[in-house]
């Protein structure tokens, strides 16, 4: 591995802006690809990104600003893709540099829904990059909260221990703390899983649900949360840990949380669409129901999954969530 290796971040919103504002506590420069060229423009002058974490100022001498993807390719040894699950297969289709030799962190919190498979997955099938080169950015870290500097922490996935050392370090500061894990699968899957339970939160709180009610979903979210990812892939892990439990718990509960925002407007009465076009952001959960929902279908041995079942037919078959959750209530324990 080289000794001083390039960084970059593909994405425009406010997690891409949490992370270049990490790494440039870090780096001398960061690449920053995202493909809106009006916003690139106003960083360039302004000094913050228009659309998020508009409190967050750059030193804008530290970033090679591009709307062209492959530039950003060629700068990087390292590339942290922070777009939303929904647009990463367009954005990659524009793709004319090889992906061979880099070093891919996914901190993208859903599946790839033209493939159905979590980011780290899709990008070893589709680009043959090796496991050992591919990683997991993950919570429990909001990126409001980045921007504001409040302590906050991360889990850095990889097979690789140097390459989960080398993210660490390069995104760590006296506001982030960091750890490593070698549970690549299990924790990108927790963090999909995370904003399906966040809409049920957010959907249960629409409703009327109080907070009794929310602690006995949270409760059963990370059961079903480790039956899950025990099925597709059975290692020993600690539930109980931070980038699980925990990331579910402030996805769950903060005010922060867009797929929980999301939730609350559909337990309020909004459509999907009319929720999706008020928020002006992406909610990965949304995304990520169908894809949680049709992966648990395929399995071979059924895995009890009560919350992603509900979700899924208020969102995709637009049962009521009133009678809906009246049944999961039923299910809980």
């Amino acid at each position: 591995m080289k000794k001083e290796l390039k960084f970059a971040v593909l994405g425009g919103g406010s997690w891409a802006t949490a992370l270049v504002k990490m790494l440039t506590e870090n780096q001398e420069k960061v690449g920053w690809y995202m493909r809106n060229s009006d916003a690139i423009g106003y960083i360039k002058i302004q000094k913050h990104n228009p659309n998020y974490l508009t409190s967050v100022e750059f030193n804008t001498e530290q970033l090679l600003l591009t709307d062209d993807i492959n530039e950003i390719i060629r700068f990087a040894d390292v590339l942290i893709f922070a777009i939303p699950s929904a647009f990463l297969m367009e954005e990659l289709q524009k793709l004319t540099e090889s992906l061979t030799d880099k070093i891919i962190f996914s901190a993208i919190k859903g599946i790839v829904p033209e493939t159905g498979l979590i980011v780290g997955e899709h990008f070893h099938e589709t680009y043959n990059i090796p496991f050992d080169n591919i990683g997991v950015i993950t919570g429990p870290c909001h990126a409001e909260e980045v921007a504001m500097e409040r302590l906050s922490y991360l889990t850095i996935a990889c097979v690789d221990k140097k390459k989960a050392n080398l993210i660490a370090k390069n995104l760590s500061s006296n506001y982030i703390k960091t750890k490593i894990s070698k549970d690549i699968i299990g924790t990108e899957y927790a963090a999909m899983l995370k904003n399906i339970y966040a809409i049920a939160a957010g959907i249960a709180h629409g409703l009327g649900y109080g907070d009794n009610f929310q602690s006995v979903l949270m409760s059963n979210a990370i059961r079903e949360m480790k039956r899950y990812t025990k099925r597709i892939h059975n290692i020993d892990r600690n539930i109980n840990q931070s980038a699980y439990l925990g990331d579910l718990l402030v996805t769950g509960y903060s005010t922060f949380s867009r797929n929980r925002m999301f939730g609350n407007m559909i337990g309020k009465g909004y459509t999907v669409k009319s929720a999706q076009m008020e928020m002006n952001m992406v909610a990965e959960g949304y995304y990520a129901a169908k894809s949680a929902f049709e992966i648990k279908s395929n399995f071979k041995k059924k895995v009890k999954a009560p919350i992603i079942d509900a979700v899924y037919s208020v969102l995709y078959e637009k049962k009521n969530a009133k009678k809906v959750f009246a049944t999961l209530t039923e299910k809980l324990d």
